[in-house]
């Protein structure tokens, strides 16, 4: 699945459409201050739905008593564009909430979080980074059926079907992977992609075969102890 079909097959040319129109919209401004504050003690920087300016849910989220069991990643079958700024990780945020509360008419966006091309990390749901800061609950999602109560969600900016992603953007999804995976106590070979519940192509299959090296470099990482060693990423 791609975030903008939430729990329906990825469709990926008019996927790019609504989301080619919609990276139109005005960006967001945000502070030092507030940058600041989205990097936790050993965590990625991870930008917030108010500095990527978010609409408000149109209910509040569920946040659930449990942690999470997994990750699921998944790709966007958008266009694998070359604009890899933090502007467009920005707009690429907007596009997916609006397409997923007006088009799916979720009450929020689906996936917990989004690494772009230009390897910035956006929080998705509302209070997903809050919650993966303290590492006990997770919020409920709509990013895979079947998962979305005991799953993380991982948008993975682009389409991955017949290439990989750029380096930067593989080495984010390390970190922010490797960031989940200690704060809620998660073995990283507990690691799908979408196609291993949900009949859809994604995350595509580059993608898709490249989850075992993700595994591995995820659990290295974690072997490294970065509570201890502080976050070098």
């Amino acid at each position: 699945m791609s975030s903008f079909d939430g729990d329906a097959p990825c469709r990926g040319i008019a996927r790019r459409a609504v989301v080619g129109a919609a990276l139109g919209l005005g960006s967001a401004s945000w502070s030092s201050e507030a940058r600041a504050s989205t990097r936790a003690a050993w965590g990625p920087e991870i930008f917030g739905c108010e500095e990527w300016g978010a609409r408000p849910p149109t209910e509040p989220v569920t946040v659930l008593a449990s942690p999470p069991r997994l990750i699921v990643v998944h790709h966007t079958a958008t266009a694998n564009v070359e604009d890899y700024s933090l502007l467009r990780a920005f707009a690429l945020a907007r596009a997916i909430q609006t397409h997923h509360m007006d088009t799916n008419r979720w009450i929020d966006t689906g996936q917990h979080f989004t690494v772009s091309r230009g390897a910035y990390v956006t929080e998705g749901r509302h209070r997903s980074r809050a919650e993966l800061s303290r590492g006990t609950m997770q919020v409920r999602s709509s990013h895979c059926v079947g998962q979305n109560d005991v799953a993380v969600g991982i948008e993975t900016e682009g389409t991955y079907s017949s290439t990989e992603p750029p380096a930067g953007q593989y080495q984010a999804l390390v970190a922010l992977g490797a960031y989940i995976c200690g704060q809620y106590g998660l073995d990283p070979y507990d690691i799908r992609g979408h196609r291993d519940f949900n009949t859809t192509e994604c995350p595509g299959d580059r993608l898709y075969a490249l989850l075992p090296r993700l595994r591995e470099d995820i659990a290295t990482f974690l072997r490294g102890d970065p509570r201890s060693a502080g976050w070098t990423y």
